[in-house]
């Protein structure tokens, strides 16, 4: 980077500290000051926070480099902005008279005590495995490819970056909390919407515009079965991404991360009323179809780019950091590299204050009913820097595994969302679904869950053709989770047939069926019919991508 970009740069993060000095300066007395932000977000924070927290390291580095590698394949989870509206418009409204902090608290209203802290530790161990593992790795990547250093005082740079992202957001979250989260992230998502769409431009304009991409890509087999770069849709046959697994298990995953995942439904319970609530979840969802074009599409561009001589990519994950610093303009890269920071760092924020919130309201108020509010926030500040120190050791095992970063996640995901997919949307749909039936569907979605990525990590050099290789190892990842998903309902069906339900006085409002006609009434005073008319858009914005693509 030259003189101008530091510049910018330094700039920038005087503006960032500026924010988070403002914030931290307003007083954070109360566990809910600082865990839901006094649950008095707005609909352009909220919304500007789930994409924000969203597009962190998954994007920057995994979706670009998903881009680069495979082309359109990843484009599936990018297009899941109908599945925020099912948050906005069907999940709000339990979930605002639910009155809870956590997905946790949720569920034990819904079912029992025993399903709370089972979806609690699931949680924390899902943010080790994914959240914080793939962000500071993709901090590391990113920052080593951008200002071009290899190593610092005889330490890997990567290490330093990595490092040095989880100090500083460290530092600002845990002296501001969830305001701090959303306040900075209305601050980035202009510059990294408006940097990203620059770098979308320019590089069309260099490899010789769409068609010319589209052209690179086609001419590039991802399989024995006649597809390239640019299907949106593979070969049922395909071992990465047959199209019967990923049309079903991509919303799988998205329906777990969007509707019942505490990272991104915190922000969602922070918004002052069910409007700004639901309006701030909509706008989430339509910024949520924007990753394809200003990510993985960018992604293809650099490939094309690098096939044509014109930049060198070492690797797949490099691809953005690449197109960073090859292509954008003097001081505007400043400017990017800022956006990519304050990025990488609203995820990462985003992510301790979701692991402060579930092992402080989860365990630790459980254990100690007569803990004042502040030590439950200093409890909350602790607990995080645990879950990330184990996000950090993780990061080998990860990079052992030989995929990229994406890849990677979307893997991991899947073995963890079929089971807590199962039990919300049961609970919710069904007053018969009984409290053993929700706390096993839990236990065993898990549990099989973990079991195969035990055997992606440690079993990738067995072979055979028994039963047990055919699932565990033979079958790909995608498929598995389909068949977990709806083994797991169809368990807590019959266990549900022999159990007895919760008392329907414990769970008013909190299925569908209950809802009082009152309750019914503040829902429809909650919107108007702009929120209907931009859903309505994104659903055909949604129809037209997939219709282009197919």
């Amino acid at each position: 980077m030259g003189i101008l970009d530091w510049i910018v740069l330094g700039l920038f993060c005087l503006g960032l500290i500026g924010i988070i000095v403002w914030v931290t300066r307003k007083k954070t007395e109360t566990s809910a000051d600082y865990f839901l932000a006094g649950r008095d977000a707005t609909w352009l924070a909220i919304g500007s926070s789930i994409f924000a927290s969203n597009i962190g390291s998954e994007h920057l580095v995994g979706l670009a480099g998903a881009g680069a590698s495979s082309g359109m394949a990843m484009a599936h989870w990018e297009m899941h902005g109908w599945i925020i509206l099912i948050l906005a418009w069907f999940f709000v409204p339990f979930y605002a008279r639910s009155g809870v902090f956590t997905m946790p608290e949720f569920l034990e209203k819904r079912y029992n005590k025993g399903a709370r802290s089972v979806l609690s530790i699931i949680s924390l161990v899902s943010y080790v495995f994914t959240k914080v593992a793939v962000t500071v790795y993709a901090g590391g990547i990113v920052f080593k490819q951008v200002f071009g250093i290899e190593s610092m005082f005889g330490i890997d740079f990567f290490w330093i970056s990595a490092i040095g992202l989880v100090v500083l957001t460290g530092i600002y979250t845990t002296l501001g909390g969830m305001r701090a989260v959303l306040a900075t992230s209305v601050l980035q998502t202009p510059i990294l919407l408006i940097g990203s769409i620059v770098i979308l431009i320019i590089g069309l304009i260099k490899v010789g515009g769409w068609s010319e991409v589209m052209e690179i890509c086609r001419a590039v087999p991802v399989n024995d079965y006649g597809d390239t770069m640019t299907e949106l849709m593979r070969s049922a046959k395909d071992k990465d991404f047959p199209w019967t697994g990923v049309i079903l298990g991509s919303a799988i995953i998205g329906f777990w991360y969007w509707c019942t995942d505490q990272f991104i439904v915190q922000r969602v319970l922070s918004g002052r009323n069910m409007t700004h609530s639901r309006r701030g979840a909509i706008l989430g969802a339509g910024f949520k179809l924007l990753p394809v074009f200003i990510f993985l599409i960018p992604g293809m561009i650099a490939y094309a780019l690098n096939t044509k001589g014109m930049i060198h990519l070492p690797d797949s994950d490099s691809a953005f950091a690449v197109l960073v610093k090859e292509l954008l303009p003097l001081g505007f890269k400043g400017l990017v590299v800022g956006g990519i920071l304050a990025a990488l760092m609203s995820s990462l924020a985003s992510l301790f204050n979701s692991s402060a919130t579930l092992f402080t309201v989860d365990f630790y108020e459980k254990f100690r009913p007569q803990a004042t509010e502040k030590e439950l926030v200093r409890v909350g500040r602790i607990a995080t820097v645990v879950v990330v120190v184990l996000g950090v050791l993780w990061i080998p095992v990860m990079k052992g595994l030989g995929k990229f970063l994406y890849a990677y996640l979307q893997d991991v995901q899947s073995m963890l969302a079929p089971g807590i997919a199962a039990v919300f949307l049961l609970g919710i749909l069904s007053k018969k679904i009984t409290p053993k039936a929700g706390l096993w569907g839990l236990l065993v979605g898990f549990v099989l869950g973990m079991t195969r990525l035990g055997f992606n990590i440690f079993g990738k050099g067995m072979s055979g053709d028994g039963l047990l290789y055919s699932i565990f190892i033979g079958m790909n990842n995608y498929n598995y989770e389909v068949i977990l998903f709806f083994f797991v309902i169809v368990l807590m069906m019959i266990i549900s047939y022999f159990t007895t339900p919760k008392d329907p006085e414990l769970i008013k409002g909190l299925h569908v069926g209950s809802v009082s006609p009152e309750q019914k009434a503040l829902v429809r005073a909650s919107y108007n019919n702009w929120d209907l008319f931009f859903s309505g858009l994104i659903i055909a914005v949604i129809i037209a991508f997939y219709a282009y693509f197919w």
